[in-house]
């Protein structure tokens, strides 16, 4: 099992807006603070958002280079996926493969996918329907 994930971000701020609504729409509960950083924790299971110092800012990320490419994260259902599509339309966020959701990961898989303020890729995804 999973212990902890720790993300280095670039603006810690944006990243708790964003993470913020996300996390406990997911069943993650506030779990840590700090001037430098933040957790949530689901279970056993923790995210942990750090500002990035400023020296190592200079080369933003992206997910295509070597290291984290996304994070995949259950949704409850269908309706829930929807639930959730909506509510980050309605914040801004641009859902990524639009020409094919929500089956952009193939035919039996629903899902939703968009980036948070780093651009760090985010799914969420229905239980399967046999």
């Amino acid at each position: 099992m999973l212990h902890h994930v720790e993300i280095y971000v670039s603006n810690l701020s944006k990243s708790v807006d964003f993470w913020g609504w996300l996390l406990p729409e997911l069943g993650y509960e506030p779990y840590q603070k700090w001037d430098a950083g933040i957790s949530w924790k689901h279970h056993e299971t923790y995210l942990v958002f750090v500002q990035a110092e400023e020296r190592y800012l200079d080369i933003p990320y992206h997910r295509c280079r070597a290291g984290l490419n996304h994070l995949a994260f259950h949704g409850n259902s269908r309706e829930h996926i929807d639930e959730l599509t909506q509510a980050l339309l309605d914040r801004g966020i641009q859902i990524l493969y639009k020409d094919k959701h929500p089956y952009a990961g193939g035919r039996d898989y629903y899902a939703v996918f968009f980036e948070d303020p780093d651009r760090i890729k985010v799914e969420l995804v229905a239980p399967s329907v046999d």
